[in-house]
């Protein structure tokens, strides 16, 4: 027998909610034989692997990290300063404003751009058209402009809101067409904009993401909003960004999370780049996004949020905070550029075979091509993580196959955006197909995924694990926020080898989000042969607590299938054969319960939901304990 890979060894811990203590350690995994003996798997009815044995067993003292330090966060400090730019910055805070520090014997200068920004980012060129053609086209759902109620209290759904008043449409704008051809669009929405919202008040204009956001995008694409002939509301734009930022300056750590605090961070900075006398506020603004990055990002680089979509909002805002730098000839800070380096590898590690993104913590499919154009934009040329220890996600690539599995608690409640019940769900695909998927798109709902369904996206059946008694492993409450259930999970990875030089990957992770309402622990086992044809699991529910509960629970395994995945169950309720659109077979075959073929849905990039088919283990387990054993292996290519 024969070692060939490292061994990965350590506990994960989040607390349910934020005033909570942390909880005690999570319950140990044991020895795969010790497993076994406990709750021996039935023999599953498919044709004989190659035999294949764990290596060994950790030790006693392998490392462990405490509970609460599952996305530690990450020590950030402002650039070097003298001691008269901190003396600056100490005033700044103060109050004192701006020109009066930059240049105390001189009357202030009046509003202008100091430099034109040329932003990498692209947008999306059929959204952009639908603009020039008269509406917003906001995940496949159009809005007229003509109809849209600009003002700070008008109810819109939230991907619109965002839309119109954090302008990403510029963006989009801007990349469908030559510039003078996007000008007259460009000031017709700007304009009714600020009719609507002449003064920084209340309500969903003046929450501190949008501002922060359209700020960023009004220096990214000034030459849009700014080169038109009309002069009257090239002033007023002009006013209204040194109105927005000085409105900033003393909001920005008031926003609702990290996401939004880092948007108007990065928009105070860029403000002290390109507006007049804005040194005081650029030094101002580096000390805050410091802080802002390192409180929102863990020791690997993921965000606290845990959601793809949040990363790449962090991605895009700092690479446009850099193009700002240089635009005025100057260096980033390295904070902003070791930021970039760390954010891009745990979203590339979300990425399948075919490039493009899970479906975690809210995202949709989003295409491989907009997260290449993204990461092009960044600059920053690495390679996925394999094993993001705090962020969570466990990547294993084998052979043509990908497999993402969330291995760690849901997002605290302050950190969630659109938080999900995902605790040991996973995700495979093979080259360009996806085989077993997650429904995702929540983050979507008020485009073409509707609203009502906006919580079902996030619960625990929505996702390909195990459920009991109907419940999501993790409360799921509103706004996108998550309640008490996982507070830990322990995760074990390794690598198998046969005799015969066959290997395979295994990832072994337990939560507790079942103890305290039916006692009883979710165990995983995922084992994904290294030429990746098979991926077999074992899902174990290990009693938990001092004392025992009698009595059965209603189960259910769901494996919700991709799109084109052509399904024909089995003549003995056991088994199903899957049809890729590439023309190769897989089969399933499980050892307990009944397997069903059911309706599900899943949410591409675009926020386009898609009727697909989900595959069901169902039945009751004893509150004693029980073990269902199961099997995915390509049969014919």
């Amino acid at each position: 027998m024969t070692e060939i890979a490292s061994r990965n060894r350590f506990v994960t811990g989040a607390r349910a909610a934020d005033d909570e203590t942390p909880p005690a350690m999570a319950i140990p995994l044991k020895r795969r034989e010790e497993a076994t003996a406990v709750t021996a798997p039935a023999p599953i009815p498919a044709p004989a692997p190659v035999a294949l044995q764990p290596v060994e067993t950790p030790p006693a003292d392998a490392e462990v990290l405490e509970t609460g330090r599952a996305l530690a966060l990450t020590d950030f400090t402002p650039p070097d300063t003298t001691i008269g730019e901190r003396l600056v910055r100490f005033a700044y805070r103060l109050g004192i404003s701006g020109p009066t520090l930059a240049a105390p014997f001189r009357k202030p200068a009046k509003p202008r751009l100091l430099a034109t920004v040329q932003s990498p980012l692209k947008g999306n060129a059929v959204a952009g058209t639908a603009l020039r053609a008269g509406h917003f086209l906001v995940y496949g759902v159009k809005s007229p402009i003509t109809q849209v109620d600009f003002s700070p209290a008008a109810p819109h759904v939230p991907p619109l809101e965002r839309t119109i008043h954090a302008f990403t449409w510029l963006r989009d704008l801007e990349a469908c067409a030559p510039r003078q051809q996007c000008t007259a669009t460009a000031e017709r929405v700007l304009g009714a904009w600020l009719d609507a919202n002449g003064k920084p008040g209340k309500g969903a204009a003046w929450r501190v993401g949008h501002a922060g956001s359209r700020l960023l995008a009004w220096f990214a694409h000034a030459p849009l909003i700014l080169g038109g002939n009309d002069k009257t509301l090239r002033s007023r734009v002009l006013a209204s960004m040194e109105e927005t930022a000085r409105w900033l300056d003393r909001n920005a750590s008031k926003a609702d999370d990290k996401a939004d605090e880092l948007a108007a961070w990065c928009a105070i900075v860029a403000a002290g780049l390109l507006l007049p006398d804005g040194k005081p506020r650029r030094l101002f603004g580096e000390a805050g996004l410091a802080r802002a990055m390192g409180e929102m990002v863990g020791a690997d680089g993921g965000v606290l949020s845990r959601s793809p979509l949040a990363q790449m909002e962090a991605i895009a805002r700092l690479t446009e905070l850099a193009a700002c730098y240089r635009a005025t000839r100057c260096d980033p800070p390295q904070a902003v550029e070791t930021m970039l380096q760390m954010l891009v590898p745990p979203l590339l590690s979300l990425t399948h075979g075919d490039g493009s993104l899970g479906c975690w913590q809210g995202s949709g499919a989003v295409s491989a091509e907009t997260v290449a154009a993204l990461v092009a934009a960044s600059g920053v040329r690495t390679r996925p993580l394999r094993d993001s220890r705090q962020w969570g996600y466990q990547r294993v690539v084998a052979g043509k196959s990908v497999l993402q599995f969330d291995a760690a608690p849901p997002p605290l409640p302050r950190h969630a955006q659109h938080g999900c019940a995902s605790t040991l769900a996973f995700e495979l695909s093979h080259g360009a197909h996806r085989l077993v998927v997650n429904c995702g798109g929540s983050a979507f709902a008020g485009g073409q995924v509707p609203v009502r369904i906006e919580q079902g996206l996030r619960g625990t059946a929505a996702h390909s694990t195990l459920v009991l008694n109907d419940t999501n492993s993790t409360a799921v409450v509103v706004a996108g926020k998550l309640g008490s259930g996982v507070a830990e999970v322990e995760v074990d990875r390794r690598t198998m080898t046969a005799e015969k030089g066959a290997s395979a990957t295994r990832i072994e992770a337990s939560h507790d989000g079942y103890v305290a309402r039916v006692g009883l622990v979710h165990r995983r086992i995922l084992i994904l042969r290294d030429d990746g044809t098979e991926l077999r699991g074992e899902d174990l529910l290990v009693p938990a607590g001092r004392k025992g509960k009698r009595g059965k629970v209603p189960y259910a395994l769901r494996f919700h299938l991709g799109p084109m995945v052509e399904v024909t169950a089995g003549e003995n309720g056991r088994g199903a054969t899957l049809a890729l659109p590439d023309g190769s077979y897989w089969q399933f075959v499980t050892s307990e319960g009944s397997l069903e073929v059911d309706e599900s849905l899943w949410v591409d990039g675009d926020g386009r939901p898609h009727p697909v088919q989900q595959l069901v283990m169902q039945g009751m387990v004893s509150r004693g304990g029980g073990n269902f054993s199961w099997l995915l292996k390509k049969i014919r290519a």
